[in-house]
């Protein structure tokens, strides 16, 4: 059983944004103090405003969800890269950091945090 990663850094364009984590009760997207202290931050998400405090919900963040793809490509990807099509964390993790758009997510090691 291979070792599932269980973070995500979360990119806006070309800086380090902040950290998504799956937990025990669901998913958690902090902001990176580094981050937030640019004269230029900006949200993620107009659904995740900049603030210090972590979001937290049971179930994905709608913003990330929007990332994931769907229909016969989340099909072919799921078989390619065999990822259970209802993981959709790991599935987040595999194909998000080539997404169209300015945010990307590539996995983050177990020891990062905020």
């Amino acid at each position: 059983m291979r070792n599932r990663k269980k973070k995500g850094n979360v990119y806006l364009r070309d800086h380090k944004a902040g950290l998504l984590e799956m937990t025990r009760t669901g998913y958690r997207f902090t902001y990176y103090k580094n981050y937030l202290s640019l004269p230029n931050a900006q949200p993620v998400s107009l659904t995740l405003p900049l603030r210090e405090k972590p979001y937290e919900s049971k179930k994905l963040f709608s913003f990330f969800f929007g990332l994931l793809p769907e229909g016969w490509f989340l099909d072919i990807t799921c078989r390619t890269l065999k990822i259970d099509p209802k993981n959709k964390f790991d599935l987040l993790l595999a194909t998000c950091g080539d997404c169209v758009g300015a945010v990307t997510v590539f996995p983050a090691e177990e020891s990062e945090s905020i």
